[in-house]
């Protein structure tokens, strides 16, 4: 008896475990990890190359934006990749950082 009774409870679990698995990101949650991406594989592109934090930060400051949280995102994630001792690829960092911020979409929801 005791058996079923676990053998349900786990049903139970099972069950309430797979609407948060179906969860879903938004199509402008998407485009902004896709931006974020490319920032990050732009970055490493400039860190690689040779070129300064102050040199990328200042590209940065005279470069046009669609919306006005985007200079100081851009700008953050610019630190942080000189801050990164990678030497990964620009594409591998760029994938990478989508995965990160599509996983911590999902994680947020």
């Amino acid at each position: 008896m005791r058996r079923v009774g676990l053998g349900v409870l786990a049903l139970i679990v099972m069950a309430a475990a797979l609407p948060a698995q179906a969860r879903s990101i938004s199509k402008n949650d998407l485009e902004v990890c896709k931006w974020g991406a490319g920032m990050a594989g732009a970055a490493q592109q400039s860190k690689l190359s040779g070129t300064t934090l102050y040199s990328a930060r200042k590209k940065l400051q005279g470069r046009k934006f669609s919306k006005p949280w985007m200079r100081k995102m851009a700008v953050g994630i610019t630190e942080q990749t000189y801050q990164s001792p990678s030497r990964l690829k620009p594409a591998a960092v760029k994938q990478t950082y989508y995965e990160g911020c599509v996983q911590h979409d999902l994680a947020r929801k």
